[in-house]
């Protein structure tokens, strides 16, 4: 049978949440409602024949709270909001677009709070080309981790929390997780969970995402991922 994907557009407004600036917005793909954005998401993505999202992004959009204190927060990003109290998992097939000018270009996954407490989980392309898994966290200013290489065009990325801990797996093969990060869930009750395409360096690229899951599952072992 085939898979039904529905993308859906409904009118924003501004809100407020944290100190950023969000818009409401009614997006619905894979069985996920999106119902806040940043910086004109909604319009960026679209759904293909074959059920993968695109999500295109623009020149020169990142989101980073710089340790030298510039902060860049122009990325287009679309958030549903979760329950932080119960334990969530929230998964995605990452295909970006690299290209050899394209340093820093990356698919992600963001937790959100506000525009200085949030984390980025990324399938990034780095100064030497190489495309690999990164993490930035950021309270107040941002972290910045470089973690293993991927040689193929695509990863498979996971956020989890079991209510205390929150963990962060990469996949090759959506079978075998690999367990990249590791830290306390000091976020509050209500939480949003987000998917974004980034471009800091070039004129523009886009990002497929594929397979997005977000459900109430458990992990037994929180180290293997499974």
């Amino acid at each position: 049978m085939r898979k039904l994907f529905i993308l859906f557009f409904a009118a924003t407004t501004m809100v407020a949440l944290g100190n950023g600036r969000l818009k409401s917005c009614n997006v619905k793909y894979n069985g996920i409602t999106f119902t806040r954005s940043l910086n004109n998401a909604p319009s960026l993505v679209s759904v293909k024949d074959d059920g993968r999202l695109r999500f295109e992004v623009g020149e020169k959009k990142d989101f980073f709270c710089d340790p030298n204190g510039t902060t860049i927060s122009n990325a287009p990003i679309l958030f549903t909001e979760v329950d932080n109290t119960i334990p969530f998992t929230f998964t995605t097939k990452v295909n970006p677009h690299f290209t050899p000018t394209g340093t820093y270009n990356a698919g992600t996954l963001y937790i959100y709070s506000s525009n200085t407490f949030w984390q980025k989980f990324a399938f990034e392309q780095d100064e030497r080309g190489n495309h690999r898994i990164v993490t930035v966290r950021t309270q107040g200013t941002s972290d910045d981790n470089n973690h293993d290489i991927v040689k193929q065009d695509f990863a498979y990325l996971r956020i989890y929390s079991d209510t205390r801990t929150i963990a962060f797996y990469y996949s090759l093969d959506n079978h075998e997780w690999i367990l990249v990060r590791l830290y306390k869930n000091n976020y509050p009750n209500k939480i949003l969970l987000g998917i974004s395409s980034q471009c800091p360096k070039d004129k523009g690229t886009y990002c497929y995402f594929e397979g997005l899951q977000l459900s109430n599952d458990k992990v037994a072992d929180i180290r293997m991922g499974k």
